[in-house]
C-alpha cells in the first residue's frame, strides 16, 4: 500500500500507542506555522557579515516557542548590528519565519564528533533582540507600558523608542499584551499595536479606542415570520 511518510519520528509502546520522538529533518511547527530551519539559515549566510548560521527553535518559557538565530562572523572583532539582520530577512521571508534573536558567537559549537551541538548553543540574552538606543519611558502610562512588555517579552527593559515585534513579539503575545492592558485601565485597541508597535506610541494611543455598537440582529425575527 501507499504511505505518506510525514517526517515524524515513533515508537510503538507495549500498550500498543505510538510515543513521538521528534522529527527526521531540521521542520518545526511555530504557532501552527510549519517553518523549514535550513530555508532561513540558508538565507542568513548570503549576508555579508555572517560566515555560518544556525537557526534553532528554542521554548525556554514553557509555551513560549520562537526562532533564535546564531551566527559566527567573517571576522572576530566585527561588530554586527542584530536589527539590520531581522531587516535582512524581513525582506525576505515572511514575519512567522523570521528569527526572534540573534546571537553572534566566535564559533559554533561542536560534539566531540565535529558535529553542531545544538544543545550548547547559548540562551539569548537582551543583546539579541534588535533595540534602539535606549531612552528611558516617560509617564505613567510609558511606565506601566514598558513594565508589561518586559514582563511578557522575559527582557530585562524596555525604551520608549523600542519595537514590540523586534523585541519578539507576536500576534498572540500581542493579544495577551492588550487584554493586560486592560486589566491595569489602559484601553487600547489591538489594531494600534500592529500598526505602531513602539512603547512611545502605543502609549499614546492608549484612550483613544472607539467602541463601536453593534445593532441587534433581526435575524431570529425574520426567521420566525417566516416559519409561520
Amino acid at each position: 500500500a501507499r504511505m505518506y511518510r510525514t517526517g515524524d519520528l515513533g515508537r510503538y509502546l507495549p500498550d500498543g500507542n505510538i510515543e513521538y520522538l521528534g522529527r527526521n529533518d531540521d521542520q518545526v511547527k511555530i504557532r501552527g506555522f510549519r517553518i523549514e530551519l535550513g530555508e532561513i539559515e540558508a538565507r542568513l549566510a548570503r549576508h555579508e557579515a555572517v560566515k555560518e548560521a544556525v537557526i534553532l527553535a528554542r521554548e525556554d518559557v514553557p509555551g513560549d516557542k520562537r526562532l533564535v538565530a546564531y551566527f559566527t562572523r567573517p571576522s572576530p572583532g566585527q561588530a554586527v548590528d542584530v536589527g539590520l539582520l531581522r531587516g535582512y530577512l524581513q525582506a525576505q521571508l515572511p514575519e512567522y519565519m523570521v528569527p526572534a534573536a540573534y546571537v553572534s558567537l566566535d564559533a559554533l559549537p561542536l560534539t566531540p564528533n565535529g558535529k553542531l551541538d545544538r544543545k550548547a548553543l547559548p540562551v539569548p540574552d537582551s543583546e539579541a533582540f534588535a533595540t534602539h538606543r535606549y531612552e528611558a519611558p516617560v509617564g505613567e502610562v510609558e511606565i506601566k507600558l514598558a513594565s508589561l512588555w518586559a514582563e511578557l517579552l522575559k527582557i530585562e527593559r524596555v525604551g520608549r523608542h523600542d519595537h514590540f515585534f523586534e523585541l519578539g513579539g507576536h500576534s498572540l503575545l500581542a493579544v495577551t499584551l492588550i487584554e493586560r492592558m486592560r486589566k491595569e485601565g489602559m484601553e487600547a485597541d489591538v489594531r494600534v499595536l500592529f500598526g505602531q508597535p513602539t512603547l512611545a506610541l502605543v502609549a499614546a494611543a492608549v484612550g483613544q479606542v472607539q467602541r463601536i455598537e453593534v445593532p441587534a440582529t433581526k435575524i431570529p425575527t425574520l426567521a420566525r415570520q417566516r416559519r409561520i
